[in-house]
């Protein structure tokens, strides 16, 4: 008959003179957190700024801060048979805008929901076991203002610049226009762009309400009879509202490089102020 051990192996090793083994540490299991972690972060703000800049670059210079970022959504929509290998470069280029907006079709979306700018939930969509994504934006909910729509980060925009102004702003135009001003050329289809009043304004308080829109995060011109076929106002495109109409993107990539924001593509007019976006402002101050 045998019979079972039941001697500890501590005191094993001590019967035969020889140091007992240390206790191995026991195994942590991997959390869900753990392996997120480990995968590549994409800064969500540099993404969508670099889709807006890009396009409209002469060269393939790509946006500083976006290169790491912008190359794991074109891997993923590599992975998607949406991009061809040439194309994953790190610079969001139009044929990255174009595969993502087909990536944002075969989720079923349609009209500004695919308009290759990267939104929150695409984007989560397309990182799934990729990428995380961090500094996420928001356009928020449509509100009114002085009887038009805006988005809610638009007002929250609006209602800052009003604030460094010390004075009330009135829209001559909104936001989700499309059909409205033919000579806006599109800009106020989408979210993010607005026309402001400037009844009552002199040439100073008009370049001063420019400025105070482009310090938070608007690409902000006065708008003359003699540029186009509208009366004097002020146009101004919110940077990085993943809402924009594609020729407002276009604007706010121009507004980068140093353009007026108009076909002519002649150079800014506009009061000089240091460039950054709405989320960046917040940051700042």
């Amino acid at each position: 008959m045998r019979t079972r051990l039941t001697v500890g192996i501590a005191a094993l090793c001590a019967a035969v003179g020889i140091p007992a083994p240390a206790r191995a540490a026991p195994l942590e299991p991997v959390s869900a957190a753990t392996t997120a972690t480990a995968l590549p972060v994409v800064n969500m703000e540099a993404t969508v700024l670099a889709a807006q800049i890009d396009p409209r670059r002469p060269d393939n210079t790509l946006t500083p801060g976006a290169k790491s970022s912008v190359l794991a959504v074109e891997q993923a929509l590599q992975a998607q048979h949406l991009l061809d290998a040439q194309w994953v470069d790190g610079y969001f280029g139009t044929q990255t805008v174009t595969a993502y907006s087909a990536y944002q079709r075969s989720l079923g979306y349609t009209g500004l929901d695919a308009n290759g700018l990267p939104g929150t939930t695409s984007l989560t969509r397309l990182g799934q076991h990729r990428f995380t994504v961090s500094h996420q934006i928001s356009a928020g909910a449509k509100v009114q203002r002085d009887g038009k729509v805006v988005d809610a980060r638009t007002q929250a925009m609006l209602t800052e610049a009003e604030r460094l102004l010390g004075a009330r702003l009135k829209l001559d135009q909104g936001s989700y226009n499309p059909g409205g001003d033919p000579t806006s050329a599109g800009t106020h289809d989408g979210g993010g762009v607005v026309d402001i009043s400037v009844t009552g304004m002199n040439a100073a308080t008009r370049t001063a309400t420019a400025r105070a829109l482009r310090q938070v995060g608007f690409a902000a011109w006065v708008r003359d009879p003699s540029q186009g076929d509208w009366p004097w106002h002020i146009h101004a495109a919110a940077i990085n509202d993943t809402d924009l109409s594609t020729q407002a993107q276009h604007q706010t990539g121009d507004y980068y490089l140093g353009r007026n924001g108009l076909a002519n593509q002649k150079p800014d007019d506009g009061p000089k102020v240091a460039i950054h976006t709405w989320e960046e402002y917040q940051r700042s101050h």
